[in-house]
């Protein structure tokens, strides 16, 4: 889409308000020590980072659904926390976001999902997480089951954010597809490669490169390659659309029927990187929500993607901020 359509961009996104989205997924708290290396330890050869402060940021589905948030979308959450104190402070996270916590499952048989990240001069220098990876079963299912079916009502969209942490299995994958087909939702993915062939159908899969090359055992090393995998991921899963992001390089649109759109980076700066896979779902899922076609929704998720991640940790994108990137005039 060039920059002469600038109005009926703006068109969409004033669309974005009270879109109803439903996220299905797997919640993470993202927990940051921040501080400074002046020496090496005398114990091993690492650097000793002095902590000077801490912050939590939500990582996962909790990311998607505070971008469709902060983009003015109602979004409903439908996930797991441990019955523990990161639960606790999880669910304080998103509360803050202003996103509702009454679709969120505590299992006390699992732990919170947390991911620490201690940064030293605004560089990682080591990331330690604690989780549990297996499938979701009992109890704890049988509630996720009911609480998805209760939060579709209303629903113009949904969002499955898969990071393998046992939300997303055959079964409640079935339910939420079903659902979604019964519903006429659009149903925008975010996919682990595990789980790749239970995506049948889906409206659109957003893989990065490395995860869109990995599920065709095929590397992605040039134009022919990326349109191997591009469209033999389309074909395999008889999507309506695949969006590989592809970092620096942009973005590449593949679409049943044959039209396949680059969309070149609009990014100036790159700081983090952290969720901007999460940022490019939202939008992707609430533009289709307020009626874009493929290539805007990717378009608009690119300009979206391009303000996240000049800013270090998850960063969500407000519609303000989408609107001036747009006007900006960059690809």
């Amino acid at each position: 889409m060039s920059t002469h359509d600038l109005e009926a961009l703006r068109a969409i996104v004033a669309r974005f308000a009270g879109r109803r989205i439903l996220v299905l997924g797997d919640l993470m708290l993202d927990r940051y020590l921040w501080g400074r290396v002046d020496r090496i330890s005398p114990e091993a050869p690492v650097p000793v980072v002095e902590v000077e402060r801490e912050s939590f940021a939500l990582g996962g589905a909790g990311n998607v659904a505070a971008n469709l948030q902060a983009l003015g979308a109602e979004p409903v959450l439908i996930a797991v926390v441990g019955e523990d104190d990161d639960g606790a402070r999880l669910m304080e996270t998103l509360a803050a976001r202003r996103v509702a916590t009454r679709g969120v499952v505590r299992d006390r048989s699992r732990p919170t999902t947390v991911k620490t990240r201690i940064v030293a001069h605004a560089q990682q220098v080591v990331r330690a997480d604690r989780e549990a990876r297996a499938d979701l079963s009992g109890a704890a299912l049988d509630t996720l089951l009911e609480r998805l079916d209760a939060g579709l009502g209303g629903c113009q969209g949904m969002v499955v954010s898969d990071y393998g942490k046992g939300v997303i299995t055959p079964r409640t994958l079935e339910r939420a597809l079903g659902s979604a087909r019964q519903q006429r939702l659009t149903v925008s993915v975010d996919p682990k490669e595990s789980h790749i062939d239970a995506y049948r159908g889906v409206s659109i899969l957003t893989p990065n490169q490395h995860e869109a090359g990995y599920m065709q055992a095929r590397r992605i090393v040039d134009d022919v390659s990326l349109r191997e995998v591009g469209w033999g991921l389309q074909k395999r899963l008889d999507a309506e659309a695949v969006l590989v992001t592809r970092g620096a390089e942009g973005m590449s649109l593949f679409e049943r029927g044959g039209r396949y759109t680059y969309l070149p980076t609009v990014a100036r700066e790159v700081y983090d990187v952290t969720g901007a896979g999460d940022t490019v779902v939202s939008v992707v899922a609430i533009a289709l929500a307020a009626g874009a076609d493929y290539p805007t929704a990717s378009y608009l998720a690119n300009h979206a993607a391009g303000v996240v991640i000049r800013e270090v940790g998850t960063a969500a994108c407000s519609p303000a901020q989408l609107l001036a990137s747009l006007a900006d005039g960059r690809p």
